[in-house]
């Protein structure tokens, strides 16, 4: 399990765009269970929409993607896994002020500093998302494909 200081310790995004707010359960490199408490004080709620707020997609899968690359890891070699990839990402139910995220992701492949990951949102056991994230592992600091 990590607190939300475990988890600002491992990923570097920050408000307002931080997604996860705990962790239940982790085993690095291989599978964790996450939740993202989802609130009308969202920024993307002012405008997605103002008498309807509804969670974007976008956000449902950068949700997803934080997790996952909490699953990746890399914190001890102080590598960062960086986004490579979206697939079959579907959207299936909506999400709203008030809903509790829970997200799981499994790692399913790791070669050579690329790993995929398989994840999904749910609310009350219902699924509202679900995708294959691809992530590439990078030094913390590097400047990757600029010449």
């Amino acid at each position: 399990m990590l607190s939300i200081d475990e988890i600002r310790e491992k990923l570097p995004h920050r408000y307002p765009f931080l997604m996860v707010d705990k962790v239940l359960e982790l085993e690095e490199g291989k599978r964790i269970v996450a939740l993202k408490n989802v609130t009308i004080n969202e920024p993307f709620f002012q405008g997605h929409y103002p008498h309807f707020p509804v969670m974007p997609g976008v956000m449902i899968l950068e949700a997803m993607a934080q997790v996952g690359g909490l699953a990746v890891g890399g914190s001890e070699d102080e590598s960062i896994p960086l986004l490579a990839a979206v697939e079959r990402a579907r959207f299936k139910e909506m999400v709203r002020p008030g809903d509790q995220l829970v997200i799981t992701a499994q790692v399913v492949a790791n070669r050579s500093g690329i790993v995929k990951v398989e994840a999904e949102a749910k609310v009350k056991d219902v699924l509202c998302a679900a995708g294959q994230l691809t992530f590439m592992l990078a030094k913390r600091g590097d400047v990757v494909g600029r010449g």
